[in-house]
C-alpha cells in the first residue's frame, strides 16, 4: 500500500520559519534529491504559496488538478497534500512558512480573516492575483535582499500578512457563491460561538443548543465547510489557541492550560498530545 510522505520545513539557507525560493532553484534542488519526487503527492507540515510569474502548467492540491499560468497563485495549507504534476513550463516563486511564524508575527484579527490557513476547505487553493502579485513580489524580494536586518522578520511578516488578506478578499467572493447562504451563516455563527465559549465547553451538543439546531445537522454543515466534524473543529481551535499562548506569552503551562479550559495539567497534557503527537513542554522547547 502506497503512503503519502510528510515533508517538514527544511531550509537550505538555515532559516527556521520562512523561506523565499525561485521555482527554478527549487526544481533543480528537488531533481537532485533521490528521496523526494516533487511530482508525487506529498503532505506538508507548513504553509506554502506558489506564485507563477511566467508560463503555464498544472499543480495538484488534495489530489485535484489546477491549471496555472502567469498570475496564478496556489495556496497550500499545513496538512494539505500537493504535487508539482506539470512544472517544466512555468516559473515563479515559492514562499514557505511555518505555523509558528504565523502565530508569532501575524495579528490575531488577520489570522481570523485568513481562513485558508486553518479552514482551507472553505476556499479554493487557486487564485488569480495579477496586481497583488506584482506589489507583493517587489516588496518581499527587496526585504529579503536587504543587508540591514533590523526588524526584518517583522517587516516580511507584514508584507506577507497584507498579501494573504488580499488573496482572501478575492477568495471570499467564490465562497459566497459556492455555499448555501443559511448554512454559511450557521457555520460562521458556530465558529464565533466556539471562539467565545471554548474555555467553558468543548461539547458539540452545547453548541448545537446555542444555535437551536440538532447535533446531527450541525455536524453536517461543519463537514460541508471543513470536511471534518464539529468536534474536530472545536478541538483544533483549542489547540490553535494553546499554541498562540505558548508562542506569544511567558505564562507557565499550567496557567495556559487553565486559560484554555483545563483545571488539571494532566488532562491538558493528554489533550494536547492526542492532537499534536507531542506534549506542551516538547512543543514549547522547540520555539
Amino acid at each position: 500500500m502506497n503512503t503519502i510522505p510528510n515533508i517538514s520545513f527544511e531550509s537550505s539557507e538555515g532559516a527556521t520559519d520562512i523561506e523565499f525560493l525561485r521555482l527554478s532553484e527549487l526544481f533543480m534542488r528537488m531533481e537532485n534529491d533521490p528521496d523526494h519526487n516533487i511530482q508525487e503527492p506529498h503532505r506538508i507540515t507548513f504553509f506554502a504559496l506558489l506564485v507563477v510569474t511566467e508560463g503555464k502548467g498544472e499543480h495538484q492540491v488534495d489530489l485535484k488538478e489546477y491549471k496555472v499560468s502567469t498570475g496564478s497563485v496556489i495556496k497550500i495549507a499545513k496538512g494539505q497534500v500537493h504535487a508539482f504534476t506539470d512544472y517544466k513550463n512555468y516559473n515563479g516563486y515559492l514562499i514557505v512558512f511555518t505555523e509558528n511564524f504565523v502565530l508569532k508575527y501575524f495579528s490575531k484579527s488577520s489570522i481570523d480573516f485568513i481562513s485558508h490557513l486553518y479552514n482551507y476547505h472553505i476556499s479554493k487553493p487557486l487564485v488569480e492575483a495579477y496586481d497583488y502579485n506584482r506589489f507583493f513580489l517587489k516588496h518581499i524580494i527587496e526585504e529579503f535582499q536587504k543587508e540591514d536586518t533590523y526588524a526584518q522578520k517583522e517587516i516580511i511578516a507584514k508584507i506577507l500578512e497584507l498579501y494573504l488578506l488580499r488573496l482572501e478578499r478575492l477568495s471570499h467572493y467564490d465562497l459566497l457563491e459556492h455555499f448555501n447562504k443559511k448554512h454559511q451563516m450557521l457555520f460562521i455563527n458556530f465558529k464565533n460561538r466556539v471562539e467565545s465559549h471554548y474555555v467553558k465547553t468543548r461539547n458539540v451538543k452545547d453548541y448545537a443548543e446555542m444555535l437551536c439546531v440538532s447535533t446531527k445537522f450541525l455536524n453536517q454543515v461543519v463537514k460541508a465547510f471543513t470536511l471534518n466534524t464539529a468536534k474536530h473543529f472545536i478541538d483544533e481551535f483549542v489547540i490553535l489557541e494553546t499554541k498562540r499562548a505558548m508562542v506569544s506569552s511567558n505564562y507557565s503551562l499550567k496557567e495556559i492550560g487553565h486559560a484554555v479550559g483545563f483545571d488539571e495539567i494532566t488532562n491538558f497534557t493528554k489533550f494536547f498530545k492526542k492532537h499534536t503527537s507531542e506534549t506542551p513542554k516538547q512543543f514549547k522547547m522547540r520555539l
